[in-house]
C-alpha cells in the first residue's frame, strides 16, 4: 500500500503523517491488491479537512470528512474509507452465480 500524505495551507507534520498512515493501513485487510491512497490535510477555519482518494484495480473512491481537531477529521475518514471499500468489495461479488430458482427447477409458472 502507497500513501502519499499533503498538506493544503498546513504542515503536515512527522506526527500527523504517521497518523494518517495507522488509520489507512487498516484498509490492507479488505483487499490484497495495492492500493495506492493519496490524503490532502486542510484547514478550512474553523473546521480541520481531511480529503482521501483511493485507486483500486480501475476504480477511484474518494472520501472526506470534517471536524474540529486534525486528528478526529482523520478518523472519520478511515471510517468513511472502510465502509467504501466494503461496499465496493459487496458489489464485485458475482449475484448471479448464486443458487436461483430457474437452476433448481423450483421455478413453476
Amino acid at each position: 500500500m502507497r500513501i502519499e500524505t499533503h498538506g493544503q495551507q498546513i504542515d503536515v507534520t512527522p506526527a500527523l503523517r504517521d497518523y494518517v498512515e495507522t488509520k489507512l493501513a487498516r484498509l490492507e485487510r479488505h483487499y490484497e491488491q495495492p492500493l495506492d491512497i493519496k490524503a490532502q490535510l486542510s484547514l478550512d477555519k474553523p473546521d480541520h479537512r481531511a480529503e482521501a482518494t483511493l485507486s483500486i484495480a480501475g476504480r477511484t473512491l474518494h472520501a472526506d470528512a470534517n471536524a474540529v481537531d486534525m486528528y478526529a477529521a482523520i478518523d472519520l475518514l478511515a471510517d468513511k474509507l472502510d465502509r467504501l471499500l466494503m461496499k465496493h468489495k459487496e458489489k464485485m461479488v458475482d449475484h448471479h452465480r448464486g443458487e436461483s430458482l430457474a437452476r433448481t427447477g423450483e421455478f413453476n409458472l
